[in-house]
């Protein structure tokens, strides 16, 4: 006999035996199970990483990278930092670019545990966490977004960390802990600016709910305010310093509005999030969120959980109203939504228990099939239906086709910016970027060449890019990827044209090597 007894149904057996005489030996041998299987994901999320072509936009994060500031015109900086943080470790590779991204998947799963056991009821046998963690790691924007670097990858955790900080605050009550979740808060803003929208979440719950107001009365809500504020002050001044373009850039994504397409614009918004979260998971989300809607009129942790899941959703909904919601957008919220939705899965309604393990078993396997098709096109699809092919597909090659075309005395010269990074990711030497006015707020070198190797999709039938003067035609190449060809380009010799007025209209991009 074990310390617990043994039977002959195995471990199994052994496991349910172990959890009627001591449930913490069951809740142990879960928790290992969990760690072992996060621990193999992880490893699974870096191969692919390593492995994957990247990106036209992580691609552009990379540049940022290099030219570490404050702020970029797309976005806050903090992505720039951990592709820095990644390719000091790991080289300048899509591994380095990718590397802090599975790693913040699996530490961000312990603190949704973490999380999950301080505001979630206590109710369902210690499987709610676990639950919640496996299910949040089954969606695809953890699965793919768990490899593919983007703002949404540092968003998503420290959006995590502040939600453990929280669930420490609400288990503990120290106050001490509003530090942590107020830093996490910024850093997230620093990440994204929708971050802004679960804050507001939290300001609801301390106006609106006894429990949250009792903090009002103490310096600390205040304290964790002001470091989520210092936190922020690098991305402030960035934009204060370049016209707020940054601020305006996203900002301006309100302005437009079409309530005659509010059925479409709402449909998508919800398929998205089908997609996104996978089919199955969305369901146990949405039974999760009902049922802790009905826990929050009586408990002040449900409560605000449902705060920081419910302002974002109307925010989405009301935008949704009369303009397209990207299906990304709504992903920070899904956090906060793993925790009722682990509940519900470890709880008294039996279809959604069975639910679980099925749901998390075709959210990895959809996952591994988007990084089976990255990484060998296994589904015999176009380049039109295949959004996995265009976005990865054949850019060495292409890279390698451009070097070979450019002479001795030119630079190569791209007018979009996908195009210019990953040219200088796959090794071209001297790829310029411009005259995108964005280029301009980079801390990067600008050519003293004249002569350029312009590269140009055949997509494109505008004129040839500000500041370049006409040139010679230089033929077409193509990039192609497992046979499909993805997409053609027209090379011209051009030459680069100065401009005194305004100054330097390109900027050069660091190669990698």
């Amino acid at each position: 006999m074990g310390p617990c007894g043994r039977d002959r149904r195995g471990d199994r057996g052994r496991v349910e035996l172990c959890g009627v005489l001591d449930p913490r030996l069951a809740r142990a041998v879960t928790a290992r199970s969990a760690l072992g299987w996060l621990g193999a994901l992880t490893l699974v999320r870096l191969l692919v990483a390593w492995r994957m072509p990247v990106t036209p936009d992580e691609a552009y994060y990379r540049v940022w990278s290099h030219a570490l500031a404050g702020g970029y015109p797309d976005h806050p900086p903090m992505v720039a930092l951990w592709i820095a943080a990644g390719r000091w470790l790991a080289g300048d590779t899509a591994l380095g670019i990718r590397l802090l991204g599975p790693l913040a998947v699996a530490a961000g799963s312990l603190l949704v545990v973490g999380a999950a056991r301080d505001i979630m009821p206590t109710t369902t046998g210690g499987q709610g966490p676990v639950r919640a963690a496996a299910l949040l790691n089954a969606t695809l924007a953890l699965g793919v977004g768990g490899v593919v670097m983007t703002p949404d990858s540092p968003l998503l955790f420290f959006l995590c960390l502040a939600l453990f900080a929280l669930g420490r605050l609400l288990a503990t009550g120290r106050g001490a802990w509003w530090l942590l979740a107020g830093g996490a808060f910024g850093a997230a803003f620093e990440s994204k600016y929708t971050a802004v929208l679960p804050v507001a979440g939290v300001g609801v719950w301390l106006l609106a709910c006894a429990r949250g107001r009792r903090w009002l009365v103490t310096p600390w809500v205040w304290l964790g305010g002001l470091a989520g504020a210092i936190v922020c002050v690098p991305v402030v001044l960035w934009n204060a310093r370049n016209d707020w373009v940054s601020f305006l850039r996203q900002g301006g994504r309100v302005g437009v509005f079409k309530p005659e397409r509010a059925v479409q614009f709402l449909g998508e918004l919800i398929g998205g999030q089908i997609g996104l979260a996978t089919p199955l998971v969305f369901v146990l989300f949405v039974l999760g969120g009902i049922q802790l809607w009905r826990m929050a009129r009586r408990d002040g942790g449900a409560a605000l959980l449902a705060a920081m899941i419910g302002v974002p959703t109307a925010v989405f909904v009301f935008h949704a109203l009369g303009d397209r919601v990207q299906a990304n957008w709504p992903v920070l919220i899904y956090p906060f939504l793993a925790l009722p939705a682990g509940y519900a899965a470890a709880g008294s309604v039996g279809w959604a228990r069975r639910l679980w393990r099925p749901a998390s078993v075709c959210g990895v396997a959809m996952a591994g099939a988007v990084y089976g098709q990255g990484l060998w096109s296994i589904l015999p699809l176009s380049p039109h239906h295949d959004v996995v092919l265009r976005q990865t597909g054949g850019w060495p090659a292409l890279a390698r086709s451009v070097e070979a075309a450019r002479r001795p005395d030119e630079v190569v010269l791209a007018d979009e910016y996908g195009l210019a990074s990953e040219l200088a990711l796959y090794g071209v030497s001297g790829v310029v970027a411009g005259p995108d006015p964005r280029w301009r707020t980079f801390a990067l070198p600008h050519p003293a060449a004249t002569q350029a190797l312009l590269v140009r999709s055949e997509r494109r039938r505008d004129a040839l890019p500000q500041g370049v003067g006409p040139g010679e035609d230089a033929g077409e190449i193509a990039r192609v990827q497992a046979g499909k060809q993805i997409d053609r380009y027209r090379l011209y010799h051009v030459r680069i044209e100065a401009d005194p007025a305004r100054g330097p209209l390109m900027s050069e991009i660091p190669a990698a090597r």
